[in-house]
């Protein structure tokens, strides 16, 4: 039986802080991939296609270990699931040091890289929804703010190294960094409240004021027949798509319109901290306003950004497409998990979230190679961009359209 004591300091906001770390060292030690775009491409003289494929291949592989990440997840726990995810990436990124190959770059980080993240977001948000029933929004947007921060962090601390001691070099510290966090971080993680003979934040509360609500939710099956799913799982793909072009290609469109390298990876330090100020704000928002309210601004905001960037030209120009971006980048993902919890309930929450997160990944998959592609052939980015931001429309229509399933009133807690 959890208890209904409210203790002094509750630890689900530990849960939180190991959440956040793991997110700042693994997301965006991954998301700073743009650092070692330009590195890789000088070295190898790769094309722009066949490089921003190895970051496609992880989304793919990312994707399908993800719905295994959130099965696990349901039955075992997240502890488990961080320790393999932070062996495979810590192998991946030491791996990455010794690329000399095309195949090796698809295999480190194609394959094992895509298998680490996968214990990432799934796990983490779908352990933070079981903790909290109050506040939701708000610890998802503080879980997710780690990526922001890791994206300042670690592409910060990427660019130190590789001009002091290399990209080689870089990896490897990369990977000893993310293998530490993960195996500390695990210590920390516990499955649910229950375990710990505690309640999830606020449930009591909600209990009393909500007695009507069922504590189930859909099963996996069930959710799967579901119109609903399937338009969140669409709109999330246009989310991938569009932040991982951005976070891939943006650096070498900057310096390729001739502006100096130094001042383009500035631009990514910009995005992390809007980031950050992002998944704050959409997280508030969706807690006070309602999660689909903050998901919908989230994507106007997006594709704003983008429209802007197809006429940006000037290092000025760029700086404000950093921080438009930087919001919605931060934003867009918060809600996500919060949701799912509100269309579906928390029975088979990490199962459920796993397939919808499929869809931002095979979004991430397709979106850069796709503009390294029509870079390629036609030697700039207009015809990329351009389809960038008719993805982000798509997202932004079917986040209008987006309902809760009528099949009855989903739980909030369990």
């Amino acid at each position: 039986m959890a208890s209904s004591r409210q203790p002094r300091f509750f630890y689900g906001y530990l849960i939180v802080i190991m959440a956040f770390l793991v997110m700042a060292v693994a997301i965006g030690g991954f998301n700073s991939v743009g650092v070692f775009f330009g590195p890789l491409l000088e070295e190898f003289g790769w094309t722009r296609a066949v490089t921003s494929g190895a970051v496609s291949l992880a989304m793919v592989f990312s994707s399908l270990f993800t719905m295994v990440a959130g099965r696990l997840t349901d039955r075992l726990g997240p502890r488990p699931v961080l320790v393999a995810c932070g062996l495979f990436y810590g192998l991946g990124f030491v791996m990455m040091s010794q690329v000399r190959a095309v195949w090796q770059l698809y295999l480190f980080y194609g394959v094992i890289m895509g298998i680490a993240s996968s214990g990432t977001f799934v796990p983490l948000l779908s352990t933070v929804a079981r903790w909290f029933v109050k506040r939701r929004g708000l610890m998802s947007g503080i879980v997710l703010m780690g990526v922001g921060t890791g994206v300042i962090f670690m592409s910060t601390l990427g660019h130190w190294l590789i001009t002091g001691w290399g990209w080689r070099t870089a990896y490897i510290v990369f990977g000893i960094l993310g293998l530490t966090v993960f195996i500390v971080a695990s210590l920390f993680m516990s499955r649910d409240p229950q375990s710990r003979n505690l309640q999830p934040y606020g449930a009591a509360e909600v209990q009393l004021a909500d007695s009507f609500l069922k504590p189930t939710g859909f099963s996996f099956p069930e959710a799967l027949r579901t119109r609903q799913m399937w338009m969140f799982w669409i709109a999330m793909f246009c989310i991938g798509f569009a932040e991982y072009t951005i976070l891939v290609h943006i650096i070498v469109h900057i310096t390729g319109l001739g502006i100096a390298a130094a001042r383009a990876a500035s631009i990514l330090p910009i995005i992390g901290a809007l980031n950050i100020v992002g998944r704050l704000v959409i997280g508030l928002t969706g807690d006070r306003a309602g999660n689909l309210r903050a998901f919908v601004i989230s994507l106007i905001t997006m594709l704003a950004a983008i429209a802007w960037l197809l006429f940006a030209r000037d290092l000025w120009m760029f700086y404000i497409f950093a921080v438009v971006f930087g919001l919605a980048y931060g934003g867009a993902f918060v809600p996500s998990s919060p949701i799912t919890v509100e269309f579906f309930g928390l029975k088979a929450h990490g199962a459920i979230y796993a397939v919808i997160n499929t869809g931002f990944l095979l979004g991430a998959t397709a979106g850069p190679v796709l503009v390294g592609y029509t870079y390629d052939t036609t030697k700039s980015y207009e015809l990329g961009f351009l389809i960038t931001a008719v993805m982000s429309l798509i997202g932004l229509v079917l986040s209008f359209l987006l309902r809760r399933p009528r099949a009855g009133k989903v739980a909030d807690i369990e």
